[in-house]
């Protein structure tokens, strides 16, 4: 018996089938395989067109189709995991009304605020365990006041991931984890913020129907099945937001229990049973894929929003004849350090973990004489490896203390410079896993379908490929100048608000 999972992520859509029985990934695929464009109108803006996802979707599968691996009338269920806090609007027959406000864009930053201030900030932390800040609820507050033509033709708000469940099951659904994210879901009331609603003026006919993360979220219709060369009916019986997905395929499901990832952008999320929250909202709770009313397991969540995108841009600075492993072979030639080299990693939207700040990129102490493109590709690496330790002290300081963290071997964890400089700088070991999200997703639609009686049995093949421990001391040395370096730029960034207001 076979599983597909579809992770719907920013730079490209990635698929899966996994054999049920050994757990193992028989083909894989993505789509493109250069990064997909994000549309920037305005400074802070980022949005992606939803019809894009759905035709990236096909062509990843009939890559993968392409394999001959396996036959695919032999798969059994689908999962999707998706790039989170995106807003996606469709009318009533369907048709999407404008392009998605993803992720990362920092335009609902003011509504956020307004609601937190309206709400209060006690009872928004308590009952929201969030401030609605740049989240979903926000972004459809802009497009209510901004765009009124368009508000008044929605039938449906959902998430990406509902929406290609929407196109391949006709049905649109969400769930706990997906309204928490969007800073929907009160868990004190446990269901749908009225405080949220009643302040932006929202109708609750806006939400689809809620299902559990793993349940029938519909089933694949006649004619997608025929397009993509699938079995009619199969379910789709799992979705969930990329993070909370990552942490399902490292089998991080239960209170302590922490993972990483290193893509597009950089993630720490550890599992909690208490519903707690960070004072400023610069790490975020939301419901994880197996929060129940019964069994309390939230997700606490760091985000930085640019680490591999900034990898990304540093490389086509440089050119497209130069690799990523030649970058990484060039930045070990230089020492620990930079020789003085520091950059501050933050120039893909308002950050949270720095309170909605929109601070930008910024190298520090170039060296003209000495400096060179190996010291630039090892002192970004460096950054982003103490933005992670900047996050996760804000962490531990919510008391999440992680002895261990788990993350697939994939993007900037492929670099050994990078995996190696992470745990030097955050002092925590990492275990490296073969897993990744489309085979979390496939995995998630076993247990969703029942194929799986647990997420036990569904992550009893997980592979464990290496595990780092910290090594080298005169990493602190280089994190705190980093620091000092952040909090000058943090002041100066204010000091500029107040000058112009």
């Amino acid at each position: 018996m076979l599983l597909l999972g579809i992770d719907i992520g920013t730079s490209s859509v990635k698929v899966s089938v996994v054999d049920a029985e050994s757990q193992k990934a028989l083909a894989s695929a993505q789509y493109p395989d250069t990064e997909s464009p994000i549309i920037s109108l305005q400074l802070g803006w980022a949005e992606q067109s939803p019809d894009m996802w759905w035709d990236q979707t096909q062509q990843a599968l009939q890559l993968c189709h392409n394999s001959g691996a396996y036959n695919p009338q032999d798969i059994a269920a689908i999962g999707i995991a998706y790039q989170m806090h995106g807003l996606v609007l469709v009318d009533k027959n369907q048709e999407v009304l404008r392009n998605s406000i993803i992720w990362c864009d920092s335009r609902a930053v003011e509504y956020g605020d307004r609601a937190f201030a309206a709400i209060g900030e006690e009872r928004s932390l308590s009952h929201l365990l969030n401030s609605p800040g740049n989240f979903t609820a926000a972004k459809l507050a802009w497009v209510k006041e901004n765009e009124p033509k368009v508000y008044a033709q929605i039938d449906k708000i959902m998430l990406p991931g509902d929406f290609i469940g929407m196109k391949l099951t006709g049905e649109v659904t969400t769930s706990v984890s997906a309204l928490s994210e969007g800073i929907f879901f009160d868990f004190k009331g446990n269901g749908l913020s009225e405080d949220v609603m009643n302040f932006f003026g929202f109708s609750e006919e806006l939400i689809p129907t809620i299902n559990p993360v793993f349940s029938a979220h519909g089933t694949l219709l006649p004619t997608v099945a025929e397009k993509l060369k699938l079995k009619a009916g199969i379910p789709v019986a799992y979705k969930a937001g990329d993070q909370p997905n990552n942490a399902l395929s490292l089998n991080v499901l239960n209170p302590g229990e922490v993972a990483a990832t290193a893509g597009t952008s950089g993630v720490i999320y550890g599992v909690s049973d208490q519903l707690a929250y960070d004072p400023q909202s610069r790490v975020n709770t939301f419901a994880h894929v197996n929060y129940t009313d019964e069994q309390k397991r939230l997700g606490i969540l760091l985000c930085i929003n640019g680490t591999g995108s900034l990898n990304r841009w540093t490389k086509s600075l440089f050119g497209t004849n130069i690799s990523y492993a030649q970058m990484n072979e060039q930045a070990k030639q230089v020492p620990a350090g930079s020789n003085g080299l520091h950059v501050l990693p933050f120039g893909n939207g308002a950050e949270r973990m720095l309170c909605n700040k929109l601070i930008g990129v910024h190298f520090h102490h170039i060296d003209l004489n000495m400096h060179t493109q190996s010291h630039i590709f090892r002192a970004v690496q460096e950054g982003i490896a103490c933005a992670f330790r900047y996050g996760l002290d804000i962490m531990r300081s919510n008391g999440m203390n992680p002895t261990v963290i788990r993350a697939g071997k994939a993007n900037l964890f492929l670099s050994d410079l990078f995996a190696e400089t992470f745990v030097n700088v955050i002092g925590v070991p990492v275990e490296l896993y073969k897993n990744y999200g489309s085979v979390g997703a496939a995995l998630g639609a076993g247990i969703g379908a029942g194929i799986f009686s647990s997420p036990a049995e569904a992550f009893r093949g997980m592979e464990k490929v290496q595990v780092i421990e910290p090594a080298q001391t005169d990493f602190e040395s280089v994190y705190q100048e980093w620091k000092v370096l952040l909090d000058k730029q943090l002041i100066a960034e204010q000091q500029i608000e107040e000058a112009t207001n």
